[in-house]
């Protein structure tokens, strides 16, 4: 792979490819087979820091596996094998003219990703809306922001992850993590939380001691260890204290809310002694959180305070509620748009935030507009050169999509895009048997994932230091992709692939290349939107400004400086108010019950990242941490009869997976962990349900009900046979 000249031994400054807090990385020549290496630079999210796979992430430019020229099979049965672009994309074109002559233009449809840039995210949906003329879109951030989005939208009139810079956490004197595990899934940003241990505010809401846990150790914070699924009520019980003895913010309350009276009459049945009996969180200790973060915050004295949510209470059935409640208590306390305060949700994906913004979501077009709203559709449309009328409507969720797959009137064709759905879909979903049945299945990846495994065309395409582009972090901050390497030969950019399909399917919709161009687009189609990029361009970015979105046009032609705290005056609301919204508390939906007597828990590992389709062929990462394991307390494995490392199964109605048991008191009696980095046997979210939250479709991903079984004869020869595939994906098929 050549190097771009610009990589001398001085470097280029980019970032890291992974999650949101995107770490400023400094990439130098590599040795040997390796094409560049990564080194920390100052960064005000990282703060000169990386985690292991920031370290690695050069590594994976040339991977065992990397993808380097189209594959196709000639029919389902047939393995798939090298072809030409022009046979591939002939293929695909043809396919997809003849399906939707037969079937109509939402015959196809199109799941992307929270990994591609700005510029990608925003010409998938433009293409699958102008070009394809579908409304069948949707992506994989509808696992990962989807009830926060929904939230802050019906309460602060805008979803950003981080309405505040990242570094406002140090001053405070007390940071509430819901559901987050940041110590493994971004440990550069744990330094942030620096200041707030050492006044002993650190407050990590979690039913498993997690490193994050661990870090309130010592007088640094408390830990609260709801019973899962009943953080909402933990919240419920803490607003209810605030009211109750008049530790709000009425000042605050009555110049910048609405709807205090009907959510003081919503809490009031939420005193802390019930909330004992459902949480398991001790009343003592719901007083004393409330007092502490009453005390913290402005009103009450204090540095500041911050409430911030992450996976763990959003992927349920009534996660957009549970964001709900947080809103309110920070609401209460006066803390949003406060210097040195506030509400955010952590970001999980590496553009989790820009991905949403600009077009991939069912329900959106870009600057986040509403798809549904015909002003919208007419600016969108005029920047698109199309009649708005032939601008498709609001599509199904994620979820629905898939369902919808093979179905006689659902979806014939798909293209996935950044996304390896057969191990981040709930099982219950029936995906293996429904991809199978689809007469055309198109992955666009670096690698071959399960998913690709399944395609019917798979096209290779270029990855992060291979490209330019924007993408937007954790706090709405735009930065710079760079371009430092070459990709192999016969790889293309999606940008490239999708112009050279309109074209061979003669549209007239112009898809530009050139990313500076996209952007430029981009910034014009979002203009007067929510997340208004129209006053940003390469240039300033280049020059090394911090903007942060809304950053519209000025009248003048000064730059806007940018809107790193947007709440500071007002709300984006109808009446400039944010909403205090009362809700109710519902029990999760897959809750135990006669023969699934034991909670699964599910989330991440410091050595992995979403689906490990990319850290499980990085050496290193994948020795860290090689295969899956279910954590199981001393005390339930001994009922059981288990040595650390004995084979356990868990099961549900919607299948098994097996496992080694990891024995800790990291979790209690009547619950296991488990990680869902791996395929095969090893596949958590092989028993994870597909109910949604009813306002975000956001699925129950982090909680399951199972039993707990050493492993029979049959289950150990089966992981046994399986087990090549927990280390690294499959060739598949390949020649």
């Amino acid at each position: 792979m050549p190097v771009d000249p610009r990589l001398d031994q001085a470097g280029v400054d980019s970032h890291c490819p992974y999650c949101a807090l995107q770490c400023g990385q400094r990439l130098s020549p590599g040795p040997g087979p390796v094409p560049v290496t990564a080194q920390p630079r100052p960064w005000s999210t990282s703060g000169g820091g990386m985690c292991q796979k920031g370290w690695t992430s050069p590594e994976v430019l040339s991977a065992p596996g990397r993808l380097t020229t189209p594959l196709m099979r000639s029919s389902k049965e047939s393995p798939l094998r090298p072809v030409s672009w022009d046979a591939a994309l002939n293929r695909i074109v043809g396919e997809v003219i003849a399906i939707q002559r037969d079937s109509g233009r939402d015959a196809v449809a199109v799941f992307g990703g929270g990994g591609l840039t700005n510029e990608k995210a925003y010409t998938l949906g433009k293409w699958t809306r102008a070009v394809l003329r579908s409304r069948m879109i949707d992506y994989n951030g509808r696992f990962c922001m989807a009830s926060a989005a929904a939230g802050a939208n019906r309460q602060l009139g805008m979803d950003r992850g981080l309405p505040f810079p990242l570094s406002d956490l140090q001053g405070a004197d007390a940071v509430v993590l819901l559901g987050s595990n940041l110590a493994e899934t971004m440990p550069p940003a744990v330094a942030h939380l620096a200041g707030v241990r050492t006044r002993g505010g650190l407050i990590v809401v979690d039913p498993r001691r997690s490193a994050t846990a661990d870090l309130t150790e010592n007088g640094a914070g408390h830990h609260l260890a709801p019973v899962p699924g009943t953080d909402q009520v933990v919240l419920l019980a803490l607003a209810h204290v605030v009211l109750a003895e008049g530790l709000i913010d009425r000042a605050y309350l009555e110049a910048r809310t609405e709807g205090l009276e009907a959510l003081r009459r919503s809490v009031t049945s939420w005193w802390p002694e019930r909330a004992e009996q459902v949480s398991g969180v001790p009343a003592s200790t719901l007083r004393t959180i409330a007092r502490h973060l009453a005390a913290a915050s402005p009103a009450g004295g204090g540095r500041g305070a911050y409430l911030l949510t992450g996976r763990g209470v959003e992927q349920s059935t009534h996660g957009t509620d549970t964001v709900s409640a947080a809103i309110n208590l920070a609401l209460l306390l006066g803390l949003v748009g406060r210097d040195g305060s506030g509400y955010g949700a952590i970001t999980g994906q590496g553009n989790g935030q820009g991905g949403r913004e600009h077009g991939q979501k069912a329900d959106q077009l870009p600057g986040y507009r509403s798809i549904e709203n015909p002003a919208a559709r007419a600016h969108v449309a005029r920047h698109w050169g199309i009649d708005p009328h032939d601008l498709p409507g609001k599509g199904l969720s994620a979820i629905e999509l898939l369902r919808a797959l093979g179905e006689p009137s659902g979806p014939r064709a798909l293209f996935v895009h950044g996304s390896n759905l057969r191990i981040s879909v709930p099982g219950v979903t029936g995906l293996e048997e429904r991809l199978p049945r689809l007469d055309l299945l198109v992955v666009s990846d670096v690698v071959m994932s399960e998913t690709a495994q399944l395609a019917d065309v798979v096209l290779p395409v270029t990855q992060w230091a291979e490209e330019e582009g924007t993408m937007t972090n954790l706090e709405g901050r735009l930065i710079r992709r760079r371009k430092v390497i070459d990709p192999p030969p016969t790889v293309r950019s999606e940008l490239s692939i999708w112009s050279d399909l309109a074209s061979r399917m003669g549209s007239p919709v112009v898809i530009e290349t050139d990313p500076r161009l996209v952007f430029a687009e981009l910034a014009a189609a979002s203009a007067g939107g929510i997340a208004d990029y129209s006053g940003i361009t390469y240039e300033r970015l280049d020059e090394g400004e911090e903007i942060y979105w809304p950053c519209p046009t000025t009248a003048d032609g000064t730059r806007h400086p940018g809107t790193p705290r947007p709440f500071a005056t007002s709300f984006p609301t109808a009446s400039g108010r944010a909403h205090l919204v009362p809700v109710s508390y519902r029990p999760p939906t897959d809750d135990l019950r006669p023969g699934a007597p034991v909670r699964l828990l599910t989330g991440r590992v410091l050595a992995h990242y979403q689906s490990g389709a990319q850290t499980r062929r990085v050496p290193s990462l994948q020795q860290a941490s090689p295969h899956p394991f279910v954590e199981i307390h001393p005390v339930q494995a001994a009922d059981l009869g288990l040595a650390n490392g004995d084979l356990i199964t868990l099961r549900n109605e919607r299948g098994r997976v097996v496992a080694p048991a990891q024995i800790t008191d990291r979790v209690r009696p009547g619950e296991v962990f488990m990680p869902f980095h791996w395929p095969g046997l090893g596949r958590a979210n092989t028993l994870i349900g597909d109910a949604l939250d009813p306002v975000s479709a956001m699925p129950e991903l982090k909680l399951a009900a199972v039993t707990v079984h050493v492993a029979t004869s049959a289950d150990v020869a089966d992981w046994c046979h399986d087990a090549p595939g927990q280390a690294t994906e499959s060739e598949g098929d390949i020649p």
